[in-house]
C-alpha cells in the first residue's frame, strides 16, 4: 500500500468559512440509547471484606504478586504514600480494564475459559485468582504488542504458588489469539508451534478478507498447514482500499487512496486492529465529530432547531427502548416488530417535527441509523437492533492514513492464497473436505473454514454436501445482510473546510434521505483532496440501478448547492468511483443486521461448526459480539483458528485419524481412474459405480461410458453421466453401446457430460464413494493386522 503524500494537496483559496458558530457534534455510529453505562464508568466488583477469611475468597492481588521491593530512602514524596495494598488494588483495576476492553469479563469467564475447563471447578478462590493471572498477562503484553511475551516473562511478577494458573492462563491466552498476535518483527520470527498432530492438519480457508487472513495467520502460528481460496484477484473482500488518480494535464500529480468497503475503526480501546496498527506504526486519525448540517437549498440549518431535533430523536429512541422492555417482560422476546414501525407511531404519538425543516431533520437521524446498520428501520428488529450495543469498543473512532488495505496487505503477505478460485461447492465427511473452484480445480484437506459473506450464504451461491443443518440454514435466513454504498470524488483541490472530517445534507423527500446525507472529508488521510459521500438505506438500493455517470451528477449537484453560495465554486472531480456492493457476486451486501423474528441468537448459530469438526463459519455475521465491523471480522478468525485448533487435538487422539496434505487436483479424469479399475459391473463401453450409501433400486449410480475406439492406437476418451440402478439393469441387457445411447436421453432422460460437469450431485456421489473405497482399505488393513 503506498503512503499518503506528504505534501498538503493544493487549497482553494475560497476555501468555505465556518457556517455557523456553534457546531453540533455527532458520532458516526449513535447506537447507545440515553442511560446506557459507558465501560468507562465501569468499576472492578470486590468482595466487601469479612471478619473471617474462610466465608469467602479474597480476590487481593497481594495472594498473587510478590510484594514490591522496599522504596529507596533518597526518594521524597509529599504527603502519605500509598500502602503496597494500594497500589496492587490499583493494578488490579487497570489490568481488570485493560482486559475488559479485549473482551473479557470483569469478574467472571469467557464461554471459551469455561470449555476449555481454565480451572477445575467454576467460583471461589481459583476463579479470583485465575481471573486476576489472566488480566495481568493481557495487560502485559497489550503494554507492548511489539515484543513477544514468553511464558517465563509472564511468570516473573506472579508467586510461586500460582504458576499453574499462569501455565494454564498463558497457554488459553495464546491458542485464543488474545496475546503474541499481530505483525510486529518479534511476532512474525517466532516459530511456529507444535502442531496437535503428525503430519500437521490441513486446513482449507474460503475467503481472503479479514477474517479468513486473521484465522490463516493463527493457524500458521499454531502449526497447521493452510490454503486460502479467493475468488477476486485481491485479498481484503469488503476492505478494499483503492488508489485514485487524476488524468488530468492540469493537475497530473493528484492522488488519493479510498477505502471503498470499511473504513472506520469503531473504537480503538481493545480492537486488534489498533494493535496492528501500533505494531506497523501507522498513525491514528481521530474522527472529528464536529458535523455541521445543510439544508437542500445549502443554508447552513438552524442551530437551535437542530439541537431541539437531535434531542427528540434520542428521546424517541430511548421510549421505543422502553417499550422494547415492557414488552419483553410481559411478553417475552418472541414478540417483536420492526423499530421502524415503533418509530413512526411513536412520532406520530408525540407529534414530532411539524415543520419542514424538523422533518427533514428528523428524517437525518433515521438516514444515520439506517447507516449504521446497513438496514431500512423498516426491518430491523425492535427488540434486537442493537444487542451488540453494550460490547460496543470504547475510545476513539479512526481513519487509518492510507487505508486500511495497509493491513490487509501486511497479513495477507507469505500466506498461501489461490486467488481467481471462487468457491462454488464444500464436501464435507468423515475423512475431511473436497473444496470445489470454479478453475475445475478441487482442494482437499482435514477441515475447511468458511469465511465467506453472509449475502454470499443467503444467495446459495455455494453448494454444501451434506446440506448444512436446518437450523444453520434458518439463521442464514432470518439474519439481515444490509446494503451501504459510496460515491468517492478525487478534486483537483480541497474546497471544503478539510478540518472537520464530516458533513451532512438534508432531503426534501423522506423516501430518498439516505441519498448523499453524509460527506466524509478523506483530505487528511487519503493523500489528495477526497470526498466521500454515503448512501444508505432505500436509496442504497435504487443507487445501484442508476448509472454511475448520472449518481455522480446528482452528488455534485448536492455539493453545489451548499458551497455556490458561499462564493466556493466546485470543480469537477478528476476521477470518481461509485461502489455497488449489492450486485457484487462475492457480497451481495455490506454487513449484517438483526431483522425482524431474528435475534443475537442467529448470530452463534452461524458460528457453529458442523460435520463433526470438520466444516467451519467465520466472518462479521458470526460475531455475535462484534458484527457489522472489521474488529468483528477479525476476531471471528482468532476464534475459529482456536476452535478448529482444539478439535485437531481432539481428533488427534483418536490413532486411526491422521492429518492429510492440502492437495489440489485438477478436476480432469484422471481421479476417477482408480475408482473405475474395480466397476461394480460393466458391459459394453459402459462401466458402472453404485452408490455405497444407499442399495435402493432408484439410487443415483455413476455411469462412465469410452468414446471413441477401444482399440490401444486409437483416440478415446470418456463421458459420465447419474442413472439409477434400476435404469442400470436395463441398460445391461440391450444390445449394443448404440442402443443404450438412444436409451439414456430417449428413455431416460439423461445426458452424458464431461468429468467437470457432473454437478454437486454427481461430486457428491463421488465423493461417497471414495470415502467408502478408504474405509474398506482401512478395515482391510485392520483385519490383516489382527
Amino acid at each position: 500500500m503506498e503512503e499518503p503524500d506528504s505534501t498538503s494537496p493544493p487549497s482553494s483559496p475560497a476555501a468555505a468559512a465556518s457556517p455557523s458558530p456553534t457546531l453540533p457534534r455527532r458520532k458516526r455510529r449513535k447506537k447507545q440509547f440515553p442511560g446506557m453505562i459507558p465501560l468507562s464508568r465501569v468499576r472492578i466488583l470486590r468482595n466487601p471484606p469479612s471478619s473471617s477469611s474462610s466465608e469467602r475468597p479474597q480476590p487481593q492481588q497481594a495472594l498473587l504478586y510478590d510484594p514490591p521491593p522496599p522504596r529507596s530512602a533518597a526518594i521524597r514524596r509529599r504527603g502519605r504514600p500509598p500502602s503496597s495494598a494500594l497500589r496492587l488494588s490499583r493494578d488490579l483495576d487497570v489490568e481488570a480494564l485493560i482486559a475488559a476492553a479485549a473482551g473479557f469479563p470483569i469478574d467472571s469467564l469467557t464461554e471459551e475459559e469455561i470449555h476449555d475447563a481454565v480451572i477445575p471447578s467454576l467460583g471461589g478462590t481459583a476463579q479470583v485468582s485465575y481471573i486476576a493471572v489472566r488480566n495481568h498477562i493481557v495487560s502485559r503484553w497489550r503494554s507492548d504488542p511489539s515484543l513477544w511475551l514468553t511464558e517465563s516473562q509472564a511468570l516473573e511478577s506472579i508467586r510461586a504458588e500460582h504458576h499453574g494458573l499462569v501455565v494454564v492462563a498463558y497457554s488459553f491466552l495464546l491458542r485464543h489469539g488474545y496475546i503474541n498476535f499481530g505483525l510486529a518483527p518479534a511476532i512474525l520470527s517466532a516459530p511456529p508451534r507444535q502442531p496437535p498432530s503428525l503430519p500437521a492438519p490441513a486446513v482449507i480457508i474460503i475467503g481472503a478478507g479479514l477474517a479468513g487472513l486473521s484465522a490463516a495467520r493463527h493457524l500458521l502460528s499454531l502449526g497447521f498447514k493452510v490454503a486460502v481460496l479467493e475468488g477476486r484477484c485481491r485479498p481484503g473482500g469488503r476492505v478494499y482500499t483503492k488508489r485514485m488518480h487524476s488524468s488530468s494535464a492540469e493537475f497530473p500529480n493528484v492522488t488519493a487512496a479510498v477505502d471503498l468497503g470499511g473504513s472506520v475503526l469503531t473504537g480503538i480501546n481493545g480492537n486488534p486492529l489498533a494493535v496492528l496498527a501500533r505494531q506497523l506504526g501507522l498513525p491514528l486519525h481521530k474522527v472529528r465529530d464536529i458535523c455541521p448540517l445543510y439544508l437542500p437549498d445549502g443554508r447552513p440549518v438552524d442551530s437551535d432547531i437542530d439541537d431541539r431535533m437531535e434531542a427528540t430523536y434520542n428521546q424517541i429512541l430511548e421510549k421505543v427502548c422502553q417499550l422494547r422492555q415492557t414488552v419483553c417482560d410481559e411478553l417475552g422476546a418472541a414478540v417483536d416488530a420492526s423499530l421502524g414501525t415503533a418509530l413512526e407511531v411513536f412520532g406520530k404519538a408525540h407529534e414530532i417535527a411539524t415543520s419542514g425543516e424538523e422533518r427533514m431533520l428528523f428524517d437525518w437521524h433515521l438516514a444515520n441509523l439506517e447507516y449504521a446498520n446497513a438496514a431500512l428501520l423498516s426491518d430491523l428488529s425492535m427488540v434486537f437492533w442493537d444487542q451488540d450495543d453494550p460490547y460496543e469498543m470504547g475510545g476513539d473512532h479512526c481513519f487509518i492514513p492510507g487505508g486500511n488495505g495497509r493491513f490487509v496487505h501486511a497479513l495477507a503477505e507469505n500466506i498461501p492464497i489461490f486467488y481467481g478460485r471462487t468457491v462454488t461447492s464444500v464436501n464435507y465427511g468423515c475423512d475431511g473436505v473436497l473444496v470445489y473452484s470454479n478453475t475445475g480445480q478441487a482442494f482437499r484437506g482435514d477441515m475447511a473454514l468458511c469465511t465467506v459473506p453472509l449475502g454470499v450464504l443467503k444467495k446459495g451461491s455455494i453448494q454444501f454436501k451434506p446440506e448444512l443443518p436446518v437450523k444453520k440454514q434458518e439463521a442464514i435466513k432470518r439474519l439481515g445482510f444490509g446494503l451501504l454504498n459510496k460515491v468517492a470524488l478525487l478534486f483537483p483541490y480541497t474546497f471544503w473546510d478539510s478540518s472537520r472530517d464530516t458533513f451532512g445534507h438534508l432531503t426534501e423527500n423522506s423516501n430518498q434521505r439516505g441519498e448523499f446525507f453524509l460527506f466524509y472529508s478523506y483530505t487528511s488521510v487519503a493523500g489528495g483532496p477526497l470526498l466521500i459521500a454515503l448512501v444508505a438505506g432505500e436509496s442504497a438500493i435504487e443507487f445501484e440501478k442508476t448509472p454511475p455517470k448520472d449518481c455522480v451528477e446528482k452528488c455534485l449537484e448536492v455539493l453545489r448547492k451548499i458551497f455556490t453560495p458561499k462564493g466556493v465554486q466546485v470543480p469537477n472531480p478528476l476521477e470518481s468511483v461509485c461502489t455497488r456492493w449489492g450486485t457484487d457476486r462475492f457480497t451481495h451486501g455490506s454487513y449484517s443486521y438483526v431483522t425482524v423474528g431474528a435475534s443475537g441468537d442467529d448470530y452463534d448459530i452461524l458460528s457453529e461448526s458442523v460435520g463433526d469438526g470438520r466444516l467451519f463459519f467465520a466472518g462479521e455475521a458470526t460475531n455475535r459480539r462484534y458484527p457489522a465491523t472489521m474488529h468483528g471480522a477479525m476476531l471471528s478468525g482468532f476464534r475459529e483458528a482456536a476452535n478448529i485448533e482444539k478439535t485437531a487435538r481432539k481428533r488427534a487422539q483418536k490413532p486411526s485419524e491422521s492429518g492429510n496434505d492440502i492437495e489440489m487436483v485438477d478436476v480432469g479424469d484422471n481421479d476417477l481412474d482408480d475408482l473405475f479399475r474395480v466397476a461394480d459391473t460393466s458391459f459394453g463401453g459402459f462401466s458402472v459405480i453404485y452408490d455405497p450409501a444407499s442399495p435402493n433400486e432408484s439410487s443415483a449410480s455413476l455411469v462412465r461410458v469410452q468414446i471413441g475406439g477401444r482399440e490401444p492406437d486409437s483416440k478415446s476418451g470418456f463421458l459420465y453421466g447419474l442413472v439409477s440402478r434400476n435404469n442400470v439393469m436395463e441398460l445391461a441387457v440391450m444390445d449394443g453401446d448404440e442402443e443404450r445411447l438412444s436409451a439414456l436421453d430417449r428413455d431416460f432422460g439423461r445426458k452424458l457430460v464431461n468429468r467437470t460437469s457432473l454437478g454437486i450431485e454427481g461430486e457428491a456421489l463421488i465423493v461417497r464413494i471414495k470415502e467408502a473405497r478408504s474405509r474398506n482399505n482401512r478395515n482391510k488393513e485392520a483385519a490383516n493386522e489382527v
